[in-house]
């Protein structure tokens, strides 16, 4: 194993978020393309882009040039009137997301658009009820954790003030109920979606708003649904009249390979949210893409709602240079995403290793007990210590940045889109390196 200098880590008054608040964490100084440096000086390969958002890779010049533009001309605009940054934006989100949608309602995080588009969808429907998947996650926030399915983060929440309105579906994938256990991915879909049709019916259609799915799981684990399924699922919303609206907070801008996961379905959503990558991260930014009727109903009918810095115009033209920067990298994502593939299956030689799961440059790695197919530590009714954690730790040492997923019964890997073969090749190598150690 690589020998990395140690830093005495300095007290902080930062608390830091996702129940890392005890951890001892590396402090990060500096970042170019897909790599970071911590206060040591110790270099780390980034394979989580942070938190699955600096898609462009640390300190790309056009987004900063932009951004260094923006801050000479205007450094905020209300959010209640135009601005040119935010309408060349909003144009050039227009011509890369899927066809239905032509609208933007900026926000500043993925929690705060989802509640948007919660709002939005209640207020058009004039119903209540928003259907989510257990394995879900879409946001931090009192709405967004209510109809997020992952406990870990929905029951700190609703233990103090509970949201209401929110019915979970089974996710489309082998295990989660024996019922949808299958001969064929096909098959697969066709319970996956019936299971969902009896909860609809089962609700009462008039009463149910929207249903909010990511297309490729995010931080619970890079789930694919199989063939079929979200065919399905859009037939399904049509039928009964529901707003489908896809959660792209984490796919969208290249990472599943096309400009945003529903294109890798050829899915047409009602409403798409959107963050994280929008920018690259290179500040906040958020929003949601909605059909024109959608948007000319708000206009209509305006609702009072709105934040301070949704729109922000430095926010703004970083999303404008990223989207730019997006055209040359998204054809490398499409073309490595093979390899990453192709590294990440031949770590199933390892026992412990149970799946291997994801599309484009977004990749989970689950781990079970090859005796008995249960986790090797499942943190939702275990508790003690963690061997994916020291997982983690491991590849830390030998330099690369991975992610936990949820729950932590696997890793996630989510390079920027600069990477190249050798890379990927190293990150790889480095998570092999973890699973021999902790498991062999």
């Amino acid at each position: 194993m690589a020998q990395r200098e140690q830093v005495e880590v300095e007290e902080s008054s930062v608390l830091a978020h996702f129940g890392h608040m005890g951890d001892t964490p590396i402090t990060i100084t500096d970042g170019d393309g897909a790599y970071v440096r911590d206060s040591a000086g110790n270099e780390y390969l980034d394979f989580t882009s942070q938190l699955y958002c600096v898609n462009a890779g640390h300190g790309n010049e056009a987004i900063v040039s932009a951004m260094n533009d923006q801050l000479d001309r205007v450094q905020y605009v209300s959010s209640a009137v135009h601005n040119d940054a935010r309408t060349r934006l909003a144009d050039r989100l227009a011509d890369v997301a899927p066809n239905s949608l032509e609208d933007v309602f900026f926000s500043i995080s993925g929690s705060e658009a989802n509640e948007a588009a919660l709002q939005i969808a209640r207020q058009f429907q004039d119903a209540s009820t928003v259907l989510t998947r257990w394995r879900s996650y879409h946001g931090g926030t009192y709405t967004t954790a209510g109809i997020t399915g992952d406990a870990a983060i929905r029951l700190p929440v609703e233990s103090h003030a509970q949201t209401t309105g929110n019915v979970k579906f089974l996710p489309p994938f082998q295990g989660a109920d024996p019922a949808f256990d299958a001969d064929s991915p096909e098959e697969l879909a066709e319970r996956a979606a019936d299971h969902l049709e009896y909860v609809i019916r089962n609700q009462g259609p008039d009463s149910i708003a929207a249903l909010v799915t990511e297309v490729v799981g995010g931080s619970s684990g890079a789930f694919t649904a199989p063939p079929g399924y979200f065919e399905r699922v859009r037939d399904l919303c049509d039928e009964y009249e529901i707003l489908l609206i896809v959660d792209e907070v984490i796919t969208g801008f290249g990472r599943c390979g096309d400009w945003f996961g529903s294109q890798t379905e050829a899915l047409e959503p009602d409403m798409l949210t959107f963050a994280k990558g929008v920018t690259s991260a290179y500040a906040p930014l958020a929003g949601v893409l909605m059909r024109p009727e959608l948007g000319d109903a708000l206009r209509e009918d305006a609702m009072d709602i709105g934040q301070t810095f949704a729109g922000n115009p430095v926010a703004c033209a970083a999303g404008v240079a990223a989207i730019d920067e997006y055209e040359d990298f998204i054809p490398n994502v499409r073309q490595l995403a093979p390899t990453l593939r192709e590294k990440l299956e031949e770590l199933e030689r390892h026992p412990a290793v149970c799946d291997v799961r994801g599309r484009g440059f977004h990749w989970a790695v689950e781990f079970a007990d090859p005796d008995t197919g249960e986790p090797v530590f499942d943190p939702r009714i275990e508790h003690g210590h963690n061997p994916v954690d020291d997982i983690v730790a491991v590849a830390r040492e030998e330099g690369v940045l991975i992610g936990g997923g949820r729950p932590s019964i696997q890793v996630t890997l989510s390079p920027p889109f600069c990477v190249d073969e050798r890379d990927i090749e190293n990150a790889v190598a480095a998570l092999d390196a973890g699973i021999t150690e902790v498991f062999e």
